[in-house]
């Protein structure tokens, strides 16, 4: 059996459900869709996401990536991005292993490793030819759950054979600039995260601008150059993923979700959440829950 195929058969016996499920690894998720999916919109973190079998769509404002078991993706900063699941069957179904990147373990390696950082595109989402000795080191990280007693010890390790392989590859420029602090896009990354943590707060462009260590004009161009859109529209779609998941979730009404969330318009609210999911706020729920998979496939 090739790597790839043993990958989909570790994929299947320990994330035998649809959906995501995490794992006994920090950071490691595995994926499974028996079909299509319609596009859905959710936060993807720093990681890499290797598909065994089946392929899907990723878009990000007008930048839109295919991969499957030949291409894997990488996604540099935490984005909203829209995942359509477009070749599955029960039969076949589309397997995929998420891999988190732990960015203090991506600095030290890069100390331990040297070379010095080269100007990087900052793509933030981007596709590549699937490396046979990643795929390799994937597998083994995924085996591991079949021995529990080892991960600790292991686990680290070849989290850390990932990285660098991933750093060797076409890729490597922008993790370097990941892991620098004073770089574009680590100055971003803190951008988001302050932006993550009071999403549901009146957008305050001076304090982000300071966390990230930026001027504000300097955060509005930089941010956008990396994930397409303003901080003001990033803000947007996670008040507005948080409240669809409010709505399916918890129960909530779009008045009280959209509350939560930060909105004090309820119209505005619909407007907008029609604007992204295609439908308002009460239409689009009674739909997701026709489904029988929704999200927790990214």
């Amino acid at each position: 059996m090739d790597r790839t195929g043993e990958l989909a058969a570790l994929i299947r016996r320990h994330g035998p459900a649809e959906g995501l499920a995490p794992t006994a690894m920090r950071g490691l998720s595995l994926i499974r869709a028996n079909g299509p999916t319609m596009p859905v919109p959710a936060v993807y973190e720093a990681s890499l996401c290797l598909i065994a079998q089946g392929a899907k769509r990723v878009s990000l404002a007008d930048q839109c990536v295919v991969y499957d078991a030949s291409r894997y993706l990488l996604v540099s900063v935490d984005l909203p991005l829209v995942g359509h699941i477009i070749e599955a069957s029960p039969s076949a179904p589309y397997l995929c292993c998420k891999i988190d990147l732990d960015l203090q373990a991506l600095a030290d390696l890069i100390v331990i490793e040297g070379g010095a950082a080269s100007k990087a595109d900052l793509s933030a989402i981007a596709v590549y030819p699937v490396d046979p000795d990643l795929v390799d080191a994937v597998c083994r990280l995924v085996k591991l759950l079949e021995r529990p007693e080892s991960i600790r010890a292991l686990a680290p390790l070849i989290e850390r054979e990932i990285l660098y392989r991933l750093l060797i590859g076409p890729h490597g420029p922008t993790l370097r600039q990941m892991a620098m602090v004073d770089s574009r896009i680590s100055q971003v990354t803190r951008a988001i995260i302050r932006i993550r943590e009071r999403f549901n707060e009146p957008l305050r462009i001076d304090e982000i601008a300071a966390a990230a260590g930026m001027s504000a004009s300097s955060l509005h161009a930089h941010f956008k150059s990396v994930t397409r859109m303003t901080p003001l529209e990033y803000q947007k779609q996670l008040r507005l993923q948080e409240a669809r998941r409010l709505m399916l979730a918890d129960g909530l009404n779009a008045g009280a979700a959209g509350f939560a969330v930060g909105y004090d318009s309820q119209s505005q609210f619909s407007r907008e959440y029609h604007r992204l999911f295609g439908a308002p706020p009460r239409r689009d729920i009674e739909r997701l829950q026709s489904v029988t998979i929704y999200a927790g496939i990214i």
